[in-house]
Parts: structure tokens; sequence; C-alpha cells
């Protein structure tokens, strides 16, 4: 009994070969197979589409102007992925469906959930999903960084390595923020000594709102206060102080003249309401005058006292480069900035303190995953030697070696380095996969640490595109039940052209194609019981079928 299917559906349209395809998947172990050349691929690379890889305006079938890709998957039972659905409010009741759509220009557009989702999205959210293991996957195991990965996965600490390349990345971003505060110190320094000099003289200075035109009105009437005296005692005597010519005087003989003659001529009564108006106007003038008059003294040492005053802040002004009325503005704008550089200080040590926070916690994270990929890389070196030697590789002796690394090397993938080592004979010393010489042996070590890390995989749907390239035989018929074993606890779709393992699948897949009007076709279909013993049949001996291949055949598909 296997579980129920995690990828459920798949439409694909105007895709390379094919024209419309639908596929309804099941769970377990689905096999597929197919002549050279009918594109058994297809079906792997639209779902790649689904899941973020490249599109081009190859991928569109000739004649048409886009493709269309759709895959639905079951989530029930994948919390995570229905959790990132939620986070990103994509979320809806029942299926989730990946849509791409590609067009002749090469462009392309993606939803989740009928919501446009960009590529980014699509294989963030694809890694819940589907892992697919290709047929040059023995290449990617010639490169080190792909070890640790698989090493992670294995050890189930994907998460854990995922905090720890974060972590890295924070507390180098707040070490380089450190180091550019920290080589702006001299310059900081200079400025802080600048500014306090500066400070120092204006504090000195200590002008005041408004006493720049306060100094600058009493210098003026300073410098003019005996002209002042002279013309103002002048104006006194014509307005009221001279003993009979003034305007005062005049203005009450005009009035007594004018009595005089009011009882004959009633309607100059309102010269005379002026005339004493006027008295009363001059009268007042004179009161304001002589209170003038009063406050303005010579004194030569009061001009002297206020024009020291403002040859200081003249030359202030002119050594600061701006105008005497801008002093004021300008000590508290050097205020703000001293008290920024102050400030400034107080953050570059808050800075050395999360710097080296960040890197204790980067630490504490990386031995966490450190030990747990100490913890794992004996089972996974004992789990692929088995495989080894059931794959025919007798004496081979697997390791999975961490070295760790000086701290100028810790990087965001831990403290130590992974490598994978292969001593494939007896007495050999175990040497990096890339210079085994075998292109045989590398495609049975993949294909062993592939199955291995496939069982600690958290992916529901694990995709094998011809990854049992360069077997056959026994060891096919080893790889097929491994397979198998695999789709009883996860969905597997398999491309392969073995017999061997094409008979372990749970269902089969089988892809062919035939030309209608001058135009290739690629089709996809299920094979029922009797046209699968016929498809392994012509896997095990070509076009040609004989009862002893279909014996074979059936004695291989009986399970």
């Amino acid at each position: 009994m296997y579980v129920n299917p995690m990828l459920t559906h798949l439409l694909i349209k105007n895709f390379a070969l094919v024209d419309h395809l639908e596929l309804e998947l099941k769970g377990g172990m689905t096999v597929v197979s197919g002549e050279t050349g009918a594109g058994k691929s297809i079906m792997l690379d639209a779902l790649g589409l689904t899941l973020g890889d490249r599109a081009d305006s190859d991928t569109v079938r000739e004649g048409e102007e886009r493709a269309e890709i759709a895959a639905t998957f079951d989530l029930t039972n994948i919390p995570e992925a229905r959790a990132w659905l939620v986070d990103n409010d994509l979320d809806q009741e029942g299926e989730c469906q990946i849509r791409r759509l590609v067009t002749r220009e090469g462009r392309s557009r993606s939803y989740i959930n009928g919501q446009p989702a960009p590529l980014n999205q699509l294989k963030e959210f694809g890694q819940f999903l589907v892992d697919i293991h290709g047929q040059h996957e023995h290449q990617r195991l010639l490169h080190r960084d792909y070890h640790r990965v698989l090493l992670d996965d294995y050890a189930q600490q994907r998460s854990l390595s995922d905090k720890v390349r974060q972590q890295y990345n924070r507390w180098q971003k707040l070490d380089s923020s450190l180091k550019k505060l920290t080589e702006d110190s001299a310059e900081k320094t200079a400025r802080t000594q600048l500014l306090s000099y500066q400070l120092d003289e204006l504090d000195q200075l200590g002008l005041q709102s408004d006493e720049l035109d306060a100094l600058e009105q009493e210098q003026k009437l300073l410098e003019n206060a005996g002209q002042l005296l002279q013309t103002g005692h002048q104006v006194m005597q014509i307005m009221s102080e001279h003993d009979e010519h003034n305007c005062v005087s005049l203005l009450n003989q005009s009035q007594h003249l004018l009595q005089q003659i009011n009882r004959h001529a009633p309607a100059l009564s309102q010269v005379s309401e002026m005339l004493a108006n006027a008295q009363i106007l001059i009268d007042e003038a004179a009161h304001e005058l002589r209170a003038y008059l009063d406050r303005v003294e010579l004194s030569p040492e009061r001009l002297n006292e206020v024009e020291e005053r403002l040859t200081i802040i003249y030359d202030v002004a002119r050594k600061h480069r701006v105008q005497p009325e801008q002093l004021i503005e300008l000590h508290t704008q050097l205020q703000e900035e001293m008290l920024s550089l102050h400030q400034s200080d107080e953050a570059l040590d808050q800075l050395h303190q999360e710097v080296t926070q960040a890197r204790q916690e980067y630490i504490k994270l990386a031995e966490e995953l450190s030990n747990a990929r100490k913890d794992k890389a004996l089972d996974l070196a004992h789990a692929v030697d088995e495989q080894l030697h059931s794959l025919g590789m007798l004496d081979a002796k697997f390791t999975a070696q961490l070295t760790p690394l000086d701290e100028s090397k810790w990087n965001g993938n831990g403290i130590e380095e992974v490598e994978f080592l292969i001593a494939a004979n007896r007495g050999q010393t175990a040497r990096p996969l890339a210079k085994v010489a075998s292109g045989g042996e590398l495609s049975r070590i993949s294909l062993a640490i592939q199955v291995i890390t496939a069982q600690t995989s958290s992916t529901p749907t694990l995709v094998f595109d011809e990854v049992d390239v360069g077997i056959g035989g026994a060891i096919a018929e080893v790889v097929g039940k491994l397979l198998r074993q695999l789709g009883e606890k996860t969905q597997i779709l398999c491309v392969t052209h073995q017999p061997q393992v094409a008979s372990q699948g749970h269902q089969h897949l089988f892809v062919s194609k035939k030309s209608v009007k001058d135009k290739t076709h690629t089709q996809i279909s299920h094979l029922d019981e009797n046209s699968r013993l016929q498809e392994v049949a012509r896997m095990l001996g070509g076009i040609q079928l004989t009862d002893a291949t279909l014996l074979h055949a059936k004695e291989m598909l009986r399970h």
C-alpha cells in the first residue's frame, strides 16, 4: 500500500512537442518509458517550469503563440506548504494549483492559486513540493558545495542550515557597518575637535537674540547724538520754549483774536476748535521730543563700547563665513552636529556589542549544525556503503568528510567544509568523487547517494530522470526495488529505459510520438496490465517481441 499522491494533475499545452496533454497522477512509484526520441523527459521539463525553471521561446510548440503548464497538488499532508501559502496570502481551500504561461517571445507569467507570483516565489514554494534528481545528477556530485546540501538534507537540517546562512549574513552586514564607522573615526575626531573650538568661541561670544539689531541702532544714535540734541532743542524752541515767538504762543494769540470776532462771525467757531486741537498736538509733540532728548546723551565711552562689541561680532561672523545675523543659527547647528557625533560614539559602542552578539549567535548555530552533520555523516556513509554493495561495488568505502575551517574562512554554510570521498576498491585511499575515473562507478555512487538522501527527504514528490544510466541487469533490478520501496512512503516519478526498473513501478506511463500533417505530436498514456507487459517486453528485446521476452517480462512484473 502506498500513500496518496501529492502531485495529482498535470496539464500541458503547446509545450515542446506536446499540443495538449492532461495526466491524472497517482501515489507510489510511477515509471515513465518510451522509444528513444519520443520525449520521455518532456513531462518532467514541464513540471520543472512550474517550479521556477527558466523558460525561453523554444519552450513554445512551433506554430503556437504560448505554452501553458498547470500542476495541481494535494497539500493535505504538507503542513509546511500550507503555512507558506498562508504567510504569502496565497492560501485557498482544497488543492493548490501552480500555473505557468510562456509566450513565443520568451516572456512568462506565473500564478499560484490564481494569484500572480514571481519566479522566486515559485522556487521557494516548490521546495516543499517536488525534488528532481536529474540524469546528470552525478555531475553535480563533482562539486563539493552539493555534498554539503545532500548531507544537510539527509540530516534533516535544511531549516538550521538556512538559519546559519541568515545569521552569517546578518553578522557580516553588521561587521561591515562597524568597519565603516571605525574607518571614519579619524575624520570624526578631527571634526569633533574643530566643532569644540568653534562652539567655545561662539559660547564666549554669547550673542543674544535681537542683540545685534539693538547694538546697531544704539551705535547710530550715539554717532549722531550731538546733531540730534542741537536740532531737537531748536525744534523745542520753535514749538514751545522761545520767549515770544513759539508755536504755542502764536496759537494762543490766534485763538484770542478769533474770540473777538466770533460774535460777528459764528461760522468761525470751527476754526477756533481746529486751533485748539493744533495746540494740543503741539503740546504732545513737545512732550515726546523732550522725553527723547532726555534719553540722548553724548557718551564717547559708550559709543566705543558698542563699536568694540560690534567689531567682535563682525569678526566672528567673518571667521565662520556667515552673515552676523546668522551667528545664532550657526551656533544651534554646530551644537546639534556635536550632539550627533556624541550619539554616533554611543551608536559605535552599541554596534560593537551587536557585532559581538551576532558572531556569538552565528557560532552557536554553526556549531549546532556542525554537530548534526557529524552525527549523520557516519550514518550516511554506512547507508551509502550498503547501497553501493547492493549495486555491485562490494569493496567500496564511502566517507562524508568534515574539515574544520579557519575562522577567516567561516561562511554562510558553516564552520567546516563537507566533501564526499570514495575508495572504490579494497586497499585504496579514499579520494574525492571528482577523481573517480570510472563513469559507471560514478553513476552508481550518485544513484546510491540519491536513494539514501531521498529516504530522509521531507519533499513529498521525488522525481528521478534516467538516474539508472550506466547500469543494467541485476544492478538495475536492485535500483528498481529501491525506488519501489521509496514509493511506499512518498510519490515517485521515474523516467527510465531499464526494464528491470520499469517493472517495479506501481503504475506505468508510456511516451510516444506520431506525425500528423507534417507535425510531430508527443503523447503520454497510462498503460493497462496487458500494454505494460508489451512495453516491458519491448524494453527487454526491442521492437520484435518473442514469447521468450514476453515470458521474461511477465516474470518481472510479478511482485
